[in-house]
C-alpha cells in the first residue's frame, strides 16, 4: 500500500479510518510534535486545538489521534572509520531506541561508509536487531545521502505502518555519494518520511557544514537533528528521540485543492492553548498520484 501524503484515497491510514469518504477522497496525513515553553512535550491537547494550513489555506481537519500509533522505524548508522572508536556506544544507543520503541513498531538497520546496505530487514524483534548493529567493521568513508536514498526506497517498497521514521546517527560530512540533497528532500516528501539525525561533530567549519545538511533534513521532514556535547550523551538523546516518536499527534485533512498536478503544496499546523506553544511537523507535500 502506498504511503498517504499526495495520494491516500479513502481512509489509508487504516487505524484512522473510522467514518466514511467518497472513493476519490484524497487525504493528507500530517503527524506533529508539540512542545511547551520549557521544551517539554506536550500530549493531551484536543482536535479544536489544532488548525492545519495548506499553502496558507485553512483546510478542514477529518481525523485525529493522539495516541501511540505503530510506526516503519529505519535506523541508519554511520560505518565509516572515523566512527570505529564510537561504535560501541552508538550501537548501544541506537538498541535502546528500538527497546523504547512500540513494540507494534517494525525497524530496520542500515550500515553505511561509501556504501550502504540493509543488514537486518523489518522487524519487531530486538534479539534480531541487536547483532545486525553490531556486526560491522567501521571503514571508509561517508555517503550518507545514498544511505538515506536506500533507505527510502527499502521504507517505499516494504513499510507496512502508515508513520516513516528514519535515524541518522553520523559522525562525518557527506564525502561519497551521488544523490543529492534535493532528490532526498523530493522523496521524503513523497514518501512522507520523517528523519531525525544525530550527528557526532567536533567543533570548526566541518561541524558547521555537517550541521547545515543534517538540519535541513530533519527540518523540512519534521524530524529534529540533535548534536551530543559527547559521546556518552548519545543514550539519553536516542530515548528522547524514541520518546517524542511516541508522542506526535496524527491529523488527516481532506485538502480543499484536491488536484495531483504536480505542485509542492506547504503545510503549517498552529496550536490555540494557554500558554506558549511549538509545533514541528513536516513542511508540506508534493501532490502526485503516486
Amino acid at each position: 500500500m502506498k504511503p498517504l501524503v499526495a495520494i491516500a484515497l479513502l481512509a489509508p491510514f487504516a487505524v484512522l479510518a473510522q467514518q466514511p469518504f467518497r472513493a476519490e477522497t484524497r487525504l493528507v496525513i500530517v503527524n506533529a510534535t508539540v512542545r511547551n515553553a520549557r521544551g517539554e512535550p506536550v500530549t493531551s491537547l484536543e482536535r479544536a486545538a489544532f488548525t492545519v494550513y495548506e499553502n496558507g489555506k485553512r483546510q478542514p481537519i477529518t481525523l485525529f489521534r493522539r495516541d501511540d500509533v505503530p510506526v516503519s522505524i529505519g535506523l541508519l548508522i554511520d560505518n565509516s572509520g572515523s566512527m570505529r572508536t564510537l561504535r560501541s556506544k552508538v550501537e548501544a544507543a541506537a538498541l535502546a531506541l528500538a527497546r523504547a520503541s512500540n513494540p507494534q513498531d517494525e525497524i530496520f538497520v542500515l550500515n553505511f561508509n561509501d556504501t550502504a546496505r540493509t543488514d537486518v530487514p523489518f522487524t519487531s524483534a530486538t534479539g534480531v536487531i541487536e547483532p545486525g548493529i553490531g556486526r560491522v567493521d567501521s571503514i571508509g568513508g561517508t555517503g550518507l545521502r545514498d544511505a538515506i536514498d536506500l533507505a527510502q526506497t527499502y521504507v517505499a517498497e516494504h513499510a507496512t505502518r502508515d508513520r516513516r521514521v528514519l535515524l541518522v546517527i553520523t559522525d562525518g560530512v557527506d564525502n561519497a555519494s551521488v544523490v543529492t540533497t534535493e532528490r532526498i528532500e523530493k522523496q521524503a516528501a513523497q514518501h512522507d518520511t520523517v528523519i531525525y539525525a544525530v550527528g557526532l561533530f567536533g567543533d570548526g567549519d566541518r561541524m558547521k557544514q555537517g550541521r547545515h545538511e543534517l538540519d535541513r533534513l530533519a527540518d523540512r521532514t519534521g524530524g529534529i537533528a540533535y548534536y551530543p556535547a559527547d559521546i556518552d550523551s548519545i543514550g539519553a538523546v536516542a530515548l528522547e528521540i524514541a520518546r517524542q516518536i511516541r508522542n506526535q499527534y496524527t491529523i488527516a485533512y481532506a485538502p480543499i485543492n484536491q488536484a495531483l498536478d504536480g505542485t509542492y503544496r506547504a503545510i503549517r499546523v498552529a496550536v490555540r492553548a494557554p500558554e506558549r506553544l511549538t509545533v514541528r511537523t513536516r513542511a508540506g507535500y508534493r501532490a502526485t498520484p503516486g
